[in-house]
């Protein structure tokens, strides 16, 4: 074991710990896949990230992503947080934009002023539902199969299936059932502002969407405070359905008291999802 730079960012918030929290590991050549999974659930967070130097031409970085039990081809919160880390370590992007390579492939980060903002990966599946899927969500969410307005695969790597409520509302008085849900990734999401109507504005942090996201955990079903793959794959759903504008903002973490707040852009055929991190723990860690 040795002592290797270290860095756990909050993601998504300009306030530490109003967001999602990441470990990342700037350092992690010569560590193990198993060495990998077993820090990660170590740190109890929902993820853990090691930065390697890249195999791909044109990536400035690859970057392993580990959830607890797991590896993930991609996961949006690692994306910025591992990006925020890897500059604020001194890295230099060879380009205009930083090029992450990953499970999926090089993704895209730009930088946004204080935020920063991953081009979201293609969806490997969407389109609709199958009302088997549908019935089992709503039975575990606690709600009619009516309630539900929407829906669509959100599948960018982690398996999302996106569901769409009638208001902000209804979003945070779920009391998912973990027992039903098993198995399954789901994100739902309603728009905050006037109930009922898809896509409004009018809240007071002028936030468009209030978005959750369940999926299975160490015990039984977990939230995540802030989820950037759901929220790419939420985006390309909504904008490409016309339920959303092609410029938004979304909230998340609002039912664990937190304040995320995740910024959605299209620009041509590119959604950017996009949000500011900061620096909280700055170290080293023994690996």
């Amino acid at each position: 074991m040795n002592l290797r730079p270290f860095k756990q960012v909050d993601v998504f918030t300009a306030v530490p710990y109003l967001g999602n929290p990441l470990a990342v590991v700037l350092d992690g050549t010569g560590l193990s896949t198993e060495q990998m999974q077993r820090f990660t659930n170590w740190t109890n967070l929902s993820e853990a990230t090691f930065l390697l130097p890249p195999t791909q031409p044109g990536a400035d970085y690859r970057v392993r992503i580990f959830c607890p039990g797991r590896e993930l081809p991609f996961a949006g919160h690692p994306t910025l947080g591992s990006c925020h880390a890897w500059l604020q370590a001194g890295g230099r992007p060879r380009g205009e934009h930083v090029v992450q390579e990953c499970g999926v492939g090089l993704v895209r980060i730009r930088r946004d002023g204080e935020r920063l903002a991953f081009a979201a990966p293609p969806l490997l599946r969407s389109g609709p539902l199958d009302e088997a899927d549908l019935a089992l969500i709503a039975r575990g969410l606690g709600v009619a199969r009516a309630d539900i307005v929407a829906h669509a695969w959100c599948d960018n790597g982690p398996k999302w299936r996106g569901v769409m409520l009638g208001s902000a509302e209804q979003v945070l008085a779920l009391k998912p059932d973990a027992a039903v849900l098993a198995g399954l990734d789901v994100g739902v999401v309603g728009p905050r502002g006037k109930v009922g109507v898809v896509g409004a504005r009018g809240a007071a942090d002028d936030c468009a969407f209030e978005v959750r996201a369940f999926f299975p955990g160490n015990n039984g079903m977990a939230e995540d405070p802030v989820t950037g793959s759901l929220n790419a794959g939420i985006a390309q759903w909504l904008i490409g359905a016309g339920l959303a504008p092609e410029r938004y903002v979304a909230a998340q973490g609002t039912a664990l008291a937190r304040a995320g707040r995740v910024h959605v852009e299209r620009e041509g055929d590119t959604v950017w999802i996009g949000g500011a991190s900061v620096t909280c723990v700055d170290g080293t860690v023994r690996l």
